[in-house]
């Protein structure tokens, strides 16, 4: 008599695109779209709640507190979630429903080349996780303690993710661009997820560029009055 299969035999089909993607020992979502959804909901919800109280204690400006719940979320993203698809590359034989890896099994419906471990988006995610998720960190700081170095800290930072954005659509585009499931995923997770790492770096770029400028500008009005 045969033996019975043991679940870590057992083959379970992935969901991903292209069909004939090689992920030996995938094992599927525990928790459902919705439950990874609202928990990720409910991280952002918390990350503004205590910035807000926090920034508001330090009687900070309605644009300094936005930014500063900005770059707590954002860099915990980026130190967090990212840096653990970076570092745990079979991440879909997770049998264990942590959280993290059902966040990638679920996000690989969008681009299968997380799943696959293309060494395009490996890299820009690492560099993410280990430069601008500190630095992000860090920008929170300098803008809650009002340190000098705070916009041309967020501007870099913030250029670096436009960066990190271009590369990411770019290189998909020149492999195909057919890496989602379907529409919904590709809309949904491909651009959707993605978005807010194109439009707000670029606001934050644009506003830190008009302080530096300024602030520049008075030092060298400054320079000509004192040489006169």
């Amino acid at each position: 008599m045969a033996e019975s299969q043991t679940s870590q035999d057992v083959v379970h089909p992935h969901p991903y695109v292209p069909r004939d993607l090689n992920l030996p020992g995938y094992i599927p979502c525990f928790l459902s779209q919705s439950n990874i959804l609202s928990i990720y909901a409910s991280f952002t919800i918390s990350v503004f709640a205590v910035t807000w109280i926090f920034s508001g204690r330090l009687k900070k400006t309605t644009v300094d507190r936005l930014l500063i719940f900005w770059w707590a979320f954002t860099g915990l993203t980026h130190f967090v979630l990212e840096g653990y698809f970076a570092f745990t590359p079979e991440f879909y034989k997770d049998n264990t429903g942590f959280y993290l890896a059902e966040v990638w099994k679920e996000y690989s419906k969008g681009d299968s080349r997380y799943a696959a471990r293309d060494a395009g988006v490996v890299t820009v995610e690492g560099l993410t996780a280990v430069l601008e998720g500190p630095a992000s960190l860090l920008a929170v700081y300098a803008i809650a303690t009002g340190k000098p170095y705070s916009y041309i800290l967020q501007f870099a930072v913030s250029l670096g993710q436009l960066y990190g954005t271009a590369v990411y659509f770019i290189t998909a585009i020149l492999e195909g661009d057919n890496f989602s499931t379907n529409s919904f995923y590709y809309y949904a997770y491909y651009i959707g997820a993605n978005f807010s790492w194109i439009v707000i770096p670029s606001i934050i770029c644009i506003r830190c560029w008009r302080k530096i400028v300024a602030a520049v500008q008075v030092q060298n009005q400054t320079k000509k009055t004192k040489v006169r």
